[in-house]
């Protein structure tokens, strides 16, 4: 069924818990239900890639220690307490900046939401593909609206801050939290959540972690709402609730009244890339006038990207060769000059010595990113590409949307590639056939009875 009908009594959190707890699988759209598939397969294939992240082995030891072990990291033979699980999991998705999101939201929603109820699922004991499915479409929804609800730019890092609520919701259903402990888990959240965008502005590592933090707080919201100890009820309205404290200004009416019937998993894209979203525009524009025009690296003499304010602000920073791989992923420049010398960007092109090459970082100085006047503080599109050359000649390509947004989608064979290629970057090699076999349960995700078989594959060690 979908949310109640809004009236004065009802605030925020009301209406989230009762979307959340009161959809039925059966309310979803099939669209819905096959971007879901879509999604959930994207999301483990890149958090299997992110075990193999500088830093993991650290983040790991010291989750260790966070409780007894019970639930599987992806790319990994290690097991971990829930809380310590999606915790790791959810670093793994997006570690890489290479999850899905919704645009419009600027919400990386998956990277949160798809941890914690798989973590939930084991907790519970099982649940099935169709649960697992309605607990991300109602997740996403809230974790995506509170993003569309923002007027204003960032001042936290709301794939981290908005994704912990959607995280809340997706495992607070599973678990079987009725409505007010439900709404009591929201505000135990609210009192956990955290990550400002300081992280982004210097690209550090922690950025991710950041996601990973709010995604623990979620398991543990859900494990405190049950005590009874009184709660905020204005979690998300109120004059130090989310929307205000962490946002400024907001209009949150449109979305709560959108709610079971603008299905935001549906809006969801792909990263083609693994780099910030606010690259893309700039990458796609190169390789189509490299292609349309036949021109090497060597003949290029500058490029502009211009681009709204918000894409100057996440990735217009100058490329530095000593600022490590997660300050590369959020550079524009870095990111232009690698499509440049090599026609794509992998993710190999972070590591090792690619990550050091001289040559690259020349030619990304030759990269400028110029703010082009939008008033939207969230828009991440039009992009404009100039590629000037040596003899003279611009080269001119605009983007009015991003490739892989719901208007231009991957093909199934693009988002196989993709999901392909990370599997071979797995920290521990899978058993063989791995690749197949969650290929296979993601496209039958609503006919499976336990989505424990999931995490169990996508955990498989290689013999």
């Amino acid at each position: 069924m979908p949310a109640a009908p809004p009236t004065a009594a009802h605030s925020a959190s009301i209406r989230f818990a009762s979307h959340a707890l009161d959809t039925r699988f059966a309310d979803l759209p099939d669209a819905v239900v096959q971007r879901a598939k879509v999604f959930v397969l994207d999301s483990l294939g890149v958090g299997i890639a992110g075990s193999s992240v500088e830093g993991g082995e650290g983040l790991l030891r010291v989750a260790s220690g966070w409780g007894a072990p019970a639930v599987p990291v992806w790319g990994r033979t290690a097991r971990l307490a829930a809380p310590a699980a999606a915790f790791l999991n959810a670093w793994q998705m997006h570690n890489q900046e290479y999850d899905c999101l919704h645009e419009g939201a600027v919400v990386h929603a998956m990277a949160a939401v798809l941890p914690a109820a798989l973590a939930a699922a084991e907790l519970r004991g099982g649940a099935s593909g169709a649960e697992l499915i309605a607990a991300l479409a109602v997740g996403v929804d809230i974790a995506a609206g509170l993003g569309l609800a923002s007027r204003a730019g960032f001042r936290f890092f709301r794939p981290g801050t908005a994704g912990g609520f959607g995280a809340v919701a997706a495992a607070g259903r599973l678990l079987g939290l009725d409505r007010p402990t439900l709404e009591a888990a929201f505000a135990w959240q609210l009192a956990q959540a955290s990550g400002t965008m300081q992280a982004h502005t210097e690209g550090s590592p922690i950025l991710p972690v950041q996601i990973a933090f709010n995604t623990r707080a979620a398991l543990q919201s859900c494990e405190m709402a049950p005590l009874g100890l009184a709660a905020a009820r204005a979690v998300f309205e109120g004059p130090y609730g989310y929307l205000p404290l962490f946002e400024g200004a907001y209009e949150l009416e449109p979305v709560l009244a959108g709610l079971g019937r603008d299905w935001r998993m549906a809006e969801f894209s792909h990263k083609p890339f693994p780099a910030g979203r606010a690259t893309h525009g700039g990458i796609e524009g190169v390789r189509v006038l490299r292609a349309e025009h036949g021109f090497a690296a060597a003949d290029v003499d500058r490029v502009e990207v211009i681009a709204p304010p918000l894409i100057v602000r996440l990735v217009g920073r100058p490329p530095r060769p000593d600022a490590g791989a997660s300050y590369a992923r959020l550079c524009m420049a870095y990111a232009i000059a690698m499509t440049l010398q090599h026609g794509a960007l992998d993710l190999a092109h972070f590591r090792g010595e690619a990550l050091a090459d001289p040559a690259t970082y020349e030619l990304a100085a030759r990269v400028e990113t110029r703010d082009d006047g939008t008033t939207d503080p969230n828009a991440l599109a039009p992009q404009t590409v100039v590629v000037h050359l040596g003899d003279g000649r611009a080269l001119t390509w605009r983007g009015e949307t991003m490739l892989a947004h719901p208007a231009r989608p991957f093909t199934q064979e693009q988002h196989l590639e993709k999901f392909r290629r990370c599997l071979a970057f797995s920290a521990q090699p899978l058993a063989p056939g791995t690749a197949a076999q969650l290929v296979e349960a993601a496209d039958r995700l609503e006919e499976i009875a336990d989505v424990r078989r999931l995490g169990t594959l996508a955990a498989s060690p290689g013999r």
